[in-house]
């Protein structure tokens, strides 16, 4: 459920699809997750490396989170688990994963990736457009990788997959 700035609430394809998430929003919560169960535990805690793709971390990520056990299994495996950065300079290449990093009091940055991941995530990749920012994320306690995070090409993708496998080791 997304809670707007005027306190009313709408459901996310409400606020997604009917609104295209043109209105501000003052919370994003995750009705039902806390009696949901997380199937797939053990395989979060058994697999070689827990790669955190570059989605929107409040409504793409965060309700993964939110499920029973989840952030524990990440937190005991932390160095082994990669985010990518759905933020670049600031902005988000699609969606509002930015606005919304703004609205819900995160920076809305590399910087407010890695202090919404650091519990969970030992490395955070982001693109080279924010590497004047690697020792704000290495601030925060996560390990810092740069590189070209836009997957334009499929050479670029490759690219990005293998050094996102390359960092956890």
């Amino acid at each position: 459920m997304v809670t707007l700035v005027d306190g009313s609430e709408i459901s996310f394809q409400e606020y997604f699809v009917k609104h295209q998430h043109s209105v501000a929003v003052s919370n994003v919560r995750f009705a039902g997750a806390s009696t949901a169960s997380a199937l797939g535990l053990d395989t979060l805690l058994s697999a070689q490396t827990v790669v955190i793709a570059p989605s929107n971390p409040l409504v793409s990520i965060a309700p993964l989170r939110a499920l029973h056990g989840v952030d524990a299994a990440l937190t005991k495996r932390r160095e082994s688990v990669v985010a990518i950065s759905p933020i670049i300079a600031g902005a988000a290449l699609k969606g509002p994963a930015d606005r919304l990093m703004t609205e819900l009091g995160h920076e809305s940055s590399v910087v407010g990736v890695a202090k919404l991941y650091a519990p969970i995530c030992g490395t955070l990749i982001i693109d080279t457009a924010d590497a004047h920012l690697a020792p704000k994320v290495e601030a925060e306690g996560m390990r810092c990788v740069i590189v070209d995070t836009v997957m334009s090409t499929p050479e670029k993708s490759q690219h990005l997959a293998r050094t996102t496998l390359e960092s956890s080791r």
